[in-house]
This record gives structure tokens, C-alpha cells and sequence, in this order.
């Protein structure tokens, strides 16, 4: 049995420039006709495409950068709509004979096949132009065959990867084997009836069946598959039959024998993949794209939580540091409480600037004031660490720094971590309480935090500063 390969050095995904936002799709004389209003979820589709890249171009540098792939892939999604190119992606495992489909579908010889399987290393994209079908309305209408890499090719973990995004953009999905459905094909099966995309199983190779074996396999299939694929999209071809046998009689009454290769069986399949488009050609083409920007725009939204996430919570304890260490080493009572507050109004201003979010010095201010009065007691027991210090050093006349540089430097961080937890939820929820008010969400947030591993992380960096700076602490002993 012969098996596809794929050589083609030129195939990678096509890249091309997303149209203007305000540009009209390209239409011809009589899209007017043609885009009914029944036709209005397209129109939908293309706007819904067009916000979600909005949304990108509203990203950061850092996440543009993260998302530079799929940015790529939205534009890519933009043209295909405003030109209607149907894509129909070809899947399955290898050596069942999917480029050799391509060949006959197109009609010609657009990928070399080979006795060894695996080849396709790429996905790559061939016009199919005899394929008798366009987008009514939409003048540079076409469809589209898209080759992929065998499923489970051995190694080829992120050539799966790629066929599936493949499949994720592509209009109709074909469903390649050449047997019953081993585990691999089944659960690849199951997974992709669940993207609501047309999915015509292609049965190939169907001429290394007796007709006994061909009626037994149909009747497997169909039980199979019974609620996962309909039972008319389940077609039969022979894309590469074998060779042959030919009894030549000539002209002089003997006979010579020849063996050639029978043209390809493809006119069911190709039948039943114009019967799909026929029906709702241009609905698919929506509804993929709207699927798709609809993707897109949550990936967008969830790695712009992820990135600023981690952002606030590297900013809060970067300031709880700073806060518990310049307590910690301040020598003078009332100053480093001064100082601490100072650092506090910092942070959240740091935090707002993460979020997006304008806020005034003085509206900063107010916002850290609700927030230690919602505190209520945490702050309380920072302040009266705070007293008892400041006790201690006026006695000393400062040289009790060290001897109270953790106790008071990690009450005084602990705070200013509580204050940074709580600013975070109220910028991320667009400098708002919302309906629990600043009291339940502290209250929340101090329930949530286990304190002794905080406040044992802030006397940890404490120490360290007091190592590295051997004057914050080593001055006060001289002076002993």
C-alpha cells in the first residue's frame, strides 16, 4: 500500500496583512443580493474579528510579545473572512493517505506520495479550484485544502499541536482513516466533534476491501460513530487505488497483460463536501470566525489577569520588603512609622499604574486610609508593635534598633502587605468594592494569608539587608 509524503519546501502558513478596520469586505456587483439579512451574523463575525484586534492593540508591549502568534492568526482570520476562503482542514493519522486525497480532490499532482508514511511535516495550504463552489457575494471567494502532520507520528508532539490549531481555524474538518478507528483516531475524533464544525469522515483505501469486507466495515463505522458523526457524512473513496491487472487484446489477436493505476474515487466525497457548503457556506464561515475571535479575545483578557497578576503580587512584596527593612534600620522613633506610610502610598500608586487605573496623590491617600481602618485589628497590633518599639528606642536614644529591627520591621511589612492585597482586588476590579465594601474584603484577605509564613519571608529579607549593610545595624552596636 502506497502511503503520502510531502516535500513541498514552501509550506507554512500564509501570512498576510489584516485590511484596514474600516475596510469593507471585497465584494462583487452583486453583494447587495447576496448578503441578505439573514446574512447579518457575518457582518457580525467580520466586527467581532476587528474588536478582538482592537483589544490587541490595547496590549502591552510585554503581552504583545506573548501573544505575537496569535495576533498573527487573528489577522490571518480577518482575511480569510473578507475574501471568504473556506478552509477544509484534511486530518488523521499517517499513512492513510491524505495528501494522495489532496491529489485527487485538486486533480493533479500537488504533494508527492511515498511508500513511507509521515512526510507532511508542515500544514500547508493548497487552492482547490475545481472544487465548483464560491461564496456568493464575495468576489475573491475560494476553497481551500489544508494538509496536516499523522496525528500520532511518532516524535512529532508539536506537529499535533499545530494540526489542531489548524483544525480550530478551518472551516470543515476531514476525518481521514483507512480501517476501523483504532483509540488514537476516536479520541482525535471525539474531541474535534466538540468544536461544532462540519466533520465528514473519510474512509480511503477503500479498494483493499472485498465487498463483503466493505459492507462489514460501513456497518461498524455507522455503530461507532452513532451520535458522534452522521451516518451521510461518512463516505468511502479510494484516492491511490492499487494497480491492477489490465488484458490488452491487439490488433493482430493476441494478448499482452498491463498494470496501471484506476483513476482516483473521489466523486462521493466530493459531492458531499458541496452539499455542505451549498447549505450554509457563508454561515460557517461566520460562525468559525466568531468561534474563533471569541477565543482569541478571552486569551487575551486571561493573559492580561495572568501577567498583571504576577506583576501586583511581585510589586506588593517588593514594597513590603522595602517597608519592614526601612522600619526595621530607622534608628528614630515616629519616623519610620512616617516613613512606612510613605512607602505604602507608593505601592499603591505602583499598583494602579499595573491595573491601568488614574489615580490622584491625594485620592491614593483616602484609599490606603479605608483600607487600614478596614483592617481594624491587624493594624492595631502593627501600631502597638510600632509603640512598643518607639519605646524602646527613645530609652536607648536609638541604639534599640537592632534589638527590635524583626519584631517591628515585620509587623510593619505584614501591614503593608495586607494594604497591597487589598488594593489589588479593588484596582482589579476597576477601582471598585463592588458589593462587599473594603470591611469583607480585608476581612477576607487576612482570613486567606497565612501571617507567620509572611511575616517569617519579610524578618528573612530583613536579616539579609542587615547582612549585606553591615552600617544599618553595626553602627548602633558601636555606639553601645
Amino acid at each position: 500500500m502506497s502511503n503520502e509524503s510531502n516535500d513541498n519546501p514552501t509550506s507554512e502558513l500564509p501570512t498576510s496583512s489584516a485590511p484596514p478596520t474600516d475596510q469593507a469586505p471585497a465584494v462583487d456587483s452583486a453583494s447587495s443580493d447576496a448578503l441578505h439579512a439573514d446574512d447579518r451574523r457575518y457582518l457580525d463575525a467580520l466586527q467581532s474579528v476587528r474588536h478582538t484586534l482592537d483589544r490587541f492593540r490595547g496590549c502591552s508591549e510585554q503581552e504583545k510579545e506573548l501573544l505575537r502568534r496569535d495576533l498573527s492568526q487573528l489577522q490571518t482570520m480577518e482575511t480569510k473572512l473578507t475574501s471568504g476562503r473556506v478552509e477544509i482542514v484534511v486530518f488523521g493519522e499517517i499513512s492513510t493517505g491524505k495528501s494522495a486525497l489532496i491529489n485527487a480532490l485538486v486533480g493533479k499532482a500537488v504533494t508527492q506520495v511515498d511508500i513511507q508514511g509521515g512526510w507532511t511535516k508542515e500544514v500547508w495550504h493548497v487552492a482547490w479550484d475545481g472544487a465548483g463552489y464560491r461564496i456568493p457575494g464575495l468576489a475573491d471567494s475560494e476553497v481551500v485544502l489544508i494538509d496536516t502532520p499523522g496525528i500520532n507520528e511518532v516524535g512529532g508532539a508539536d506537529r499535533g499541536e499545530m494540526a489542531q490549531d489548524t483544525a480550530r481555524q478551518a472551516d470543515v474538518i476531514l476525518f481521514v482513516i483507512d480501517s476501523d478507528l483504532n483509540e488514537t483516531e476516536y479520541s482525535a475524533l471525539v474531541a474535534l466533534a466538540s468544536v461544532n464544525k462540519p466533520i465528514i469522515v473519510v474512509l480511503n483505501k477503500i479498494d483493499l476491501y472485498s465487498p463483503r469486507e466493505q459492507e462489514r466495515l460501513d456497518e461498524i463505522l455507522e455503530q461507532r460513530l452513532s451520535g458522534i458523526i452522521a451516518k451521510e457524512s461518512i463516505v468511502e473513496t479510494s484516492a491511490q487505488p492499487k494497480e491492477v491487472e489490465y488484458i490488452i487484446q491487439q490488433a493482430d489477436g493476441t494478448e499482452r497483460s498491463e498494470w496501471r493505476n484506476p483513476p482516483p474515487k473521489v466523486e462521493d466525497l466530493k459531492l458531499r463536501l458541496l452539499e455542505v457548503l451549498e447549505e450554509d457556506g457563508l454561515g460557517l464561515l461566520a460562525l468559525n470566525a466568531a468561534m474563533y475571535a471569541a477565543d482569541k479575545s478571552d486569551r487575551v483578557a486571561s493573559l492580561k489577569v495572568k501577567i498583571r497578576d504576577h506583576r501586583a503580587n511581585q510589586t506588593i512584596w517588593s514594597f513590603a520588603v522595602v517597608k519592614a527593612t526601612a522600619v526595621a534600620v530607622n534608628p528614630l522613633p515616629v519616623y519610620d512609622v512616617i516613613g512606612g506610610s510613605a512607602v505604602d502610598v507608593a505601592m499603591l500608586r505602583a499598583l494602579a499604574h499595573i491595573y491601568g487605573i488614574e489615580m490622584t496623590w491625594s485620592n491614593i491617600e483616602k484609599l490606603v486610609t479605608s483600607i487600614l481602618q478596614a483592617a481594624g485589628w491587624a493594624i492595631t497590633a502593627e501600631l502597638g508593635t510600632h509603640a512598643i518599639s518607639s519605646v524602646v528606642k527613645t530609652l536607648t536614644l536609638g541604639w534599640g534598633t537592632v534589638l527590635t529591627a524583626l519584631p517591628q520591621g515585620g509587623a510593619a511589612g505584614y501591614g503593608s502587605y495586607i494594604v497591597g492585597k487589598a488594593a489589588k482586588y479593588y484596582f482589579e476590579h476597576g477601582a471598585s468594592w463592588g458589593d462587599e465594601g473594603p470591611k469583607t474584603v480585608v476581612k477576607r484577605i487576612l482570613e486567606e494569608t497565612d501571617k507567620k509564613s509572611v511575616v517569617q519571608g519579610l524578618k528573612d529579607e530583613i536579616q539579609k539587608k542587615l547582612h549585606l549593610n553591615r552600617h544599618a545595624g553595626g553602627g548602633n552596636q558601636a555606639r553601645r
